[in-house]
């Protein structure tokens, strides 16, 4: 990793990046030229996924981060300062999908707390903290990753495969980062900061039991083309992976 009063490099942050669409995301990343940091709450796992992707010669770092916990992301804010002054791209990849097979008139409150915790709270506890290094950089990028069963349009589409989806708690918290999404955009739009959010496609993964239909490698398309956008790119936008905006 490039460290501070050495040839400035472009520096990346992943959370949730020691498996699935974070790992690809994080590779991707880092073959493009970038030092990326796997964000991950397990040290273990972390650790191994940084050496999976060393082996590749990708330049990449450990940073232990739980994004549902503030004391932990002021860690990581500490850590990461201490090796680079700026970042100039967070992908907030973390998250969950808790009671899947229950009913919204039995999903407990519990449940949705948790779910928002991690996938709505937790990316704007990220950005937040990180902020000063985002803008220390020239035009830093922020990818948010939603879900097709974010949008409201699509689960209501009984022409497409989301509206098979009732999942209370996760799709909401996405919808509601869809949001959160768009607060970020304008705020930040007079830094050069484009702030956008991704729908990987139907990935196999750990959140459906590897059911997708899209390899994780595929589905981290959509992130990685939005982290690297040039500067007449889009901002507050809802993107798939084929590139037109989702609609909300």
């Amino acid at each position: 990793m490039t460290s501070k009063g050495t040839e400035e490099r472009t520096t990346a942050l992943v959370t949730g990046a020691n498996k699935g669409l974070g790992l690809e995301i994080a590779r991707g990343l880092g073959q493009r030229g970038y030092d990326v940091w796997i964000g991950a709450r397990d040290r273990e796992r972390g650790e191994a996924a940084v050496a999976v992707l060393a082996k590749e010669g990708l330049a990449v770092r450990l940073l232990v981060l739980d994004v549902t916990d503030a004391a932990s992301i002021e860690r990581a804010v500490s850590t990461f300062s201490e090796d680079a002054d700026h970042l100039d791209v967070l992908v907030n990849n973390a998250g969950l999908l808790v009671g899947r097979d229950d009913p919204p008139s039995r999903q407990s409150i519990e449940d949705l707390r948790t779910t928002y915790e991690a996938n709505v709270f937790g990316p704007i506890r990220v950005t937040q903290a990180f902020l000063p290094l985002l803008r220390a950089a020239d035009g830093a990028r922020v990818v948010m990753m939603s879900s097709g069963v974010a949008s409201l349009a699509l689960i209501t589409d009984p022409a497409s495969i989301y509206s098979t989806v009732n999942l209370l708690a996760y799709s909401s918290s996405k919808t509601a980062l869809n949001a959160v999404t768009v607060a970020f955009a304008k705020e930040l739009e007079p830094l050069g900061i484009k702030v956008n959010a991704v729908e990987p496609g139907n990935v196999a993964t750990d959140l459906n039991d590897n059911v997708g239909m899209l390899t994780a490698a595929e589905g981290a398309v959509s992130a990685i083309r939005l982290a690297t956008i040039g500067k007449d790119g889009p901002t507050g936008g809802f993107f798939g992976i084929e590139g037109p905006p989702q609609p909300w």
